[in-house]
């Protein structure tokens, strides 16, 4: 212990006496910041743009239907978040037209009308029965993924194109019962097609 009584105080000493080094060529310093700056600006611009080319691409896509003045009595309601739509099989090909691109909160209601999708701050849209086309339990959609069974997806045909629609309810083990009642009705809507 009295070995080392004497290296204390020369420790002390040294640590006080560093400091760190001034700063000498500030132009340099603040070139690099606005070269880093105008970096990440070019880079969100050229997301913004593919985000346009892309919903510019899309642009055959018709106009989203709106829910009928009378949709009839709910069958099952869901609050959640609205994840996206893709091109249906390829979870990756996001749909950005017409709104659908824009993951927000929404506000799910089945009747025998159809699904009533509303969102607050982004497009409303309503699918027909008839244009229901399955439902299942998946795990990812337009790069979210979840844990397995953490995504109602719903498959919907609008003009020529099959879209997947992803939904997360607030509380998960709802989606059992939306698959079921929504694969029950497309199976309903089909029996009675086939015996007209």
């Amino acid at each position: 212990m009295t070995s080392s009584a004497p290296l204390l105080p020369a420790l002390t000493a040294l640590a006080a006496e560093k400091e760190s080094a001034q700063v000498t060529d500030w132009a340099a310093r603040i070139g690099w910041v606005a070269g880093l700056g105008l970096f990440v600006a070019l880079v969100y611009w050229l997301m913004r743009e593919g985000w346009k080319w892309r919903g510019t691409l899309q642009g055959d896509l018709p106009e989203l239907p709106t829910a009928p003045d009378e949709p009839g009595e709910a069958r099952l309601t869901m609050s959640g978040r609205y994840h996206g739509s893709t091109t249906a099989g390829q979870w990756l090909d996001r749909i950005v037209a017409h709104g659908l691109g824009t993951r927000s909160r929404v506000e799910l209601t089945l009747t025998d009308a159809g699904l009533d999708v509303v969102r607050p701050g982004a497009t409303d849209f309503f699918v027909p029965a008839g244009a229901l086309r399955e439902a299942l339990l998946g795990k990812g959609i337009a790069g979210k993924v979840l844990t397995e069974g953490g995504l109602l997806v719903v498959t919907w045909q609008h003009g020529d194109r099959l879209i997947d629609s992803g939904f997360r309810s607030d509380h998960a083990a709802e989606h059992t019962a939306w698959v079921e009642t929504i694969n029950s009705m497309i199976k309903n809507n089909t029996t009675e097609g086939a015996e007209r």
